[in-house]
């Protein structure tokens, strides 16, 4: 668990200190008090990276660097992420005195974050779906985020080849498309067995959540089979080189995949209701919880930004039972809505920022 921390030129923070309790924390405020801020500087100090933006737009604006400073419980561990811009240097971590300039899956805290964003999980566009997956596995699959960083490194080149006003040649293209192949394989694979795991999952949490008899399936969509997934990946690629280069991008891939959730068989983004959508979205996420606490053999964080009160009643009590275990941090502007839910919790107010 996070004990204290300190934002330094951190987003909307000059300078900021907080102490948290090993329980629920809500943090409360007025819309442009610094909530989201906050939140995302814990997921920087546990993950590395903000879920949205890039590592310079988490500058105080005008500010050179900025720095967080944190202390875990009960190993008495600090861990500190520095970037500094003048002169340019790479964001910096100092956990217990050692400096790294990544983070791998071993010094990654665990955390869980539900958004209002995951609120279009199901019915929205296919980026946030892989997105998810992919978080999910940077936690759970050692080298995972090499793989996700390599890949997207490859298809931007080859997309950068394809847009060429000198048509590439097949043979120029064919390193991009063997290595393209056998990353997009591994993360195929990964995000498949991902899939399964939650769906054995799934069905039973929604059930107990919602008490209803509905069957809830979720399955993963490659487009080749995962047997022979690299060479058939790469004979698409080879075989559709001139559709690529009149499209001007790689249309075929992991980064054009999907994976689909059913209700009874019926695909959720069709028929599936408001409160089903989101019965299902608060059991992924409770899976989420339990598959990174088995992988990681540690107690997730779990981050709440301002989607409590997006909840009705009774998904509000099937969360509240879930997270007694876990150290919780729940933004939010009415403390009403939240507070009687926890009887033993820590409360952060916020003001609004100039």
């Amino acid at each position: 668990m996070i004990s204290d921390l300190r934002l330094q030129q951190f987003r909307s923070y000059s300078d900021a200190s907080f102490e948290f309790g090993a329980g629920v924390n809500i943090i409360v405020g007025p819309n442009g008090s610094g909530k989201t801020n906050l939140l995302e500087a814990i997921l920087v100090l546990a993950r590395g990276s903000s879920y949205r933006v890039g590592d310079v737009d988490l500058l105080q604006f005008g500010a050179p660097w900025f720095r967080l400073d944190a202390r875990l419980e009960p190993q008495d561990s600090t861990r500190i992420v520095k970037l500094v811009t003048t002169p340019r240097q790479a964001k910096s971590y100092d956990i217990d005195g050692k400096n790294y300039t990544r983070l791998s899956m071993q010094h990654m805290v665990p955390v869980v974050l539900f958004e209002p964003n995951h609120l279009q999980l199901l019915h929205g566009a296919p980026d946030l779906r892989r997105s998810y997956l992919d978080d999910i596995l940077e936690q759970t699959n050692p080298g995972f985020a090499s793989y996700r960083r390599n890949y997207r490194r490859i298809v931007a080149q080859r997309n950068t080849l394809l847009k060429r006003a000198k048509q590439p040649t097949v043979q120029e293209l064919f390193p991009w498309n063997l290595r393209l192949s056998e990353l997009g394989a591994t993360i195929t694979r990964a995000r498949a067995d991902l899939c399964d795991k939650l769906a054995a999952k799934l069905t039973e949490t929604y059930t107990e959540i919602s008490q209803s008899k509905t069957q809830v399936t979720l399955a993963y969509r490659p487009k080749f089979q995962l047997e022979n997934y690299e060479s058939s990946l790469l004979y698409k690629l080879e075989s559709h080189m001139h559709e690529d280069i009149v499209r001007g991008f790689t249309a075929y891939g992991p980064h054009r995949e999907d994976f689909e959730v059913l209700f009874d068989g019926r695909p959720a983004d069709e028929y599936a209701s408001r409160g089903e959508t989101r019965t299902a979205l608060l059991a992924l996420k409770i899976i989420e919880l339990q598959l990174l606490e088995t992988v990681r053999g540690q107690t997730p964080l779990l981050l709440l930004d301002d989607v409590f009160s997006e909840l009705d009643g009774v998904r509000r009590r099937a969360l509240t039972g879930f997270l007694q275990r876990y150290q919780t941090f729940l933004t939010t502007t009415d403390a009403d809505v939240v507070v009687k839910h926890f009887t033993d919790s820590t409360i952060i107010p916020l003001e609004r920022q100039n």
